[in-house]
């Protein structure tokens, strides 16, 4: 992330749109049971929310200096951080008995790691288990905010297949203001 994408995703702001818009938006009525992962939590304002919600949250996190920070922040309680990579996890399979991704798809560097991800959160998921989260669409804004980082959108038309290429079912995607919602099941043993 540049150095503005790291100040503003810190930020009060940040977090009320988090709280108020994103994550109720996301998470709607989606169960993720007792022991779920979030792909990319950067900063952790995601992580804050969620950890109220599940017994045991993983946080994988690509980048070390976010990682340590966010693993300082949460020490003795209901997370745990792990320094990673989602297109290639360090987890076993079928370990989590959901996970969440917010607002960070387009960080991944081309659409062959993201898929690449997708098909890592289906192995490390239950039968059964949800994936929900979110992305932003491209406009001027959105392009301006990631001058000099990576940012390759994900076309919200498509993704619903891309999901199903991972092997999800059950797959949705929900245009909002800017961004797009999905929700996609591993299939029931």
């Amino acid at each position: 992330m540049n150095r503005f994408h790291r100040w503003y995703c810190r930020t009060d702001h940040w977090r009320r749109v988090v709280q108020r818009e994103i994550l109720p938006w996301v998470l709607g009525d989606a169960d993720l049971g007792a022991r779920a992962l979030e792909i990319g939590p950067g900063p952790g304002l995601t992580t804050d929310l969620l950890q109220a919600r599940i017994p045991a949250l993983t946080a994988l996190e690509l980048d070390p200096r976010l990682a340590a920070a966010l693993r300082r922040r949460t020490r003795g309680g209901n997370v745990t951080v792990v320094e990673g990579d989602g297109a290639a996890m360090p987890f076993p399979d079928a370990v989590f008995t959901g996970a969440v991704s917010c607002t960070m798809l387009h960080h991944v560097p081309s659409a062959d790691l993201q898929d690449r991800l997708l098909a890592e959160v289906r192995r490390v998921l239950r039968p059964g288990a949800w994936f929900v989260g979110s992305d932003s669409t491209p406009s001027l804004v959105f392009r301006l905010a990631h001058l000099f980082d990576t940012m390759v959108p994900v076309d919200p038309e498509g993704f619903a297949t891309r999901l199903a290429r991972a092997g999800f079912v059950d797959a949705a995607v929900g245009r909002g203001r800017g961004a797009f919602r999905f929700r996609a099941r591993v299939p029931a043993a």
